[in-house]
């Protein structure tokens, strides 16, 4: 389970289309970012499609010490630490697996002190 999950971290750091956004997100989607803010799927995505937009090289590392626990049937939490430039977080995002695809329910960073 965890190779498998593992290939969907770190989650958003890659270019996507909308409509690989909305297939790999629950229509309830929600991140919690480092601020404690909560943002809904749509929020996400408009943050997503603007630094796609941007061209900007994506400074981010590979995800380390993944682990995957499972919560419920077909429901799994996978945590790792993700390093961008300076910058170094804790990452949580909980996946469920409907029919063949996976989606992503909820998603958090946290920065590390």
């Amino acid at each position: 389970m965890l190779t498998e999950l593992a290939r969907r971290e770190p989650l958003f750091h890659q270019p996507l289309t909308r409509a690989d956004f909305l297939r790999q997100t629950a229509d309830d989607f929600s991140e919690t970012g480092a601020s404690g803010q909560v943002y809904d799927r749509e929020f996400v995505w408009s943050v997503l499609a603007e630094r796609f937009a941007s061209g900007e090289p994506d400074e981010t590392g590979p995800a380390t010490d993944l682990q995957v626990r499972e919560l419920a049937v077909d429901t799994y939490l996978v945590t790792y630490a993700l390093t961008q430039g300076v910058r170094r977080t804790r990452r949580a995002t909980v996946w469920q697996r409907r029919g063949a695809d996976w989606v992503a329910l909820y998603h958090q960073g946290t920065v590390v002190a």
